[in-house]
């Protein structure tokens, strides 16, 4: 294969993703003003309806925006040959591996970043403000951006470095002890993402004493569920949208509940929605997440040791002399197709494990306060409720609110 071909490539899938994305939110977008079914008719009111599909259309429009504007930034950066200009940049700094390697990653990613902030701006404080959800001051925005870039320069570029060094060391079976450290480092942030980096970000209060915290423990106490953490994080901050999740197992596990889910629902909806957590933990999801992302990861880590040291590669993206940083970068392009097939695919056992965590509230406490629950959150969060079967078998890593009431009306 020549440098010529090879860039093709690189040009026809950045092209096909595009297009494919594109058409999928076009058929989306036509779903938009469908007729709800019965089962949704009660979810929203005439007038929450109406600004339901305007903000849809709206999102729809911004994505379109940004995807384009994505797409020419990379087309752009690699006809002008962009990638070779930073590596020679970076070379010109330092010729060491692990440092040019950082300093081509940096100005890559500082530069990407810059670019989209306008867009995420635009998003918060233009859309999200408009449709009422909204609550961060530009303050908080730009802090969160700052904290953001800091904690990715400590943590990507340590991972970054040591995953080259580990490759200086050991040349091609580096994979084999990248894969290893990564697994090990993913389940520790799993274990201990809610202790270490929730508090950079937001604020957690344990859930205070009173008739909710008696009931959950209640509900624990029925499902032999021992939980002692249970936190409130000040979702508010920043967005009206509400969540809760489950981290962590052992005695790290804890269920987190949104102020805002606390605020918008009923005890009983709460209850729901926490039985459907505990559901995902009994039901082992999140050790089958991760044995599904530590297989993947090392799939891709060994493909990868394949290619990095390919000339080829480096001289489709105009540089003369392979190195790590630009293979990376290369795979990165090439890796695109399979890691949208692995997406599906996680992304349909997701949509799985939904079920099942409904199925277990349902069983374990009241499906009909786990539905009214869906409806209030779906309805707070101005979501589709007509979406594109295409674009739910591409993107949703949930059913939509239509499937889990008719599976929990079962």
């Amino acid at each position: 294969m020549t440098p010529s071909l090879l860039f093709g490539i690189f040009i026809f899938i950045l092209l096909a993703d595009y297009l494919l994305n594109s058409i999928l939110d076009f058929l989306n977008a036509k779903k938009i003003d469908d007729v709800l079914p019965e089962e949704l008719q009660d979810v929203y009111q005439p007038e929450e309806y109406v600004k339901s599909q305007a903000y849809k259309k709206e999102r729809n429009k911004f994505g379109t925006l940004h995807a384009g504007f994505s797409l020419l930034l990379i087309l752009a950066f690699l006809f002008l040959e962009g990638f070779a200009f930073v590596n020679s940049i970076a070379l010109s700094i330092s010729e060491n591996q692990i440092l040019s390697g950082l300093i081509f990653f940096g100005i890559i990613l500082a530069g990407s970043g810059i670019l989209n902030i306008p867009f995420s701006y635009y998003s918060t404080f233009v859309i999200e403000e408009k449709y009422g959800f909204n609550k961060m001051n530009r303050k908080t925005f730009f802090l969160d951006l700052l904290k953001s870039t800091v904690m990715s320069t400590i943590l990507g570029g340590g991972i970054l470095a040591f995953i080259i060094w580990i490759y200086q060391l050991t040349g091609n079976n580096f994979w084999l002890y990248a894969w290893g450290f990564l697994t090990v480092f993913s389940i520790f942030m799993n274990m201990f993402y809610s202790r270490l980096i929730v508090p950079i970000f937001n604020k957690q209060t344990p859930l205070k004493e009173g008739k909710l915290r008696d009931k959950i423990e209640l509900y624990a106490q029925k499902v032999d569920f021992a939980l002692d953490n249970i936190f409130v994080i000040d979702g508010s901050k920043r967005s009206t949208k509400a969540n809760a999740y489950f981290s962590g197992f052992g005695k790290e596990k804890r269920i987190t509940l949104y102020d805002t889910l606390i605020e918008d629902l009923e005890d009983e909806e709460i209850l729901a929605v926490l039985a459907h957590e505990v559901g995902h933990y009994k039901k082992k999801h999140i050790i089958y997440n991760i044995i599904s992302a530590v297989i993947s990861t090392g799939i891709m880590f060994w493909i990868f040791s394949l290619l990095v040291d390919n000339i080829i590669l480096a001289e489709a993206l105009g540089v003369a002399e392979p190195n790590f940083h630009i293979a990376l970068i290369a795979f990165g392009i090439l890796y695109a197709p399979i890691s949208e097939i692995t997406g599906i695919f996680m992304n349909f056992i997701s949509r799985k494990f939904e079920y099942q965590a409904d199925d277990y509230a349902k069983k374990t406490y009241d499906g009909k306060y786990l539905i009214s629950s869906l409806k209030k959150l779906s309805s707070k969060s101005l979501s589709n409720l007509t979406p594109h079967k295409a674009y739910v078998f591409f993107h949703y890593s949930h059913p939509t609110l239509l499937q889990r009431i008719r599976n929990l009306n079962k």
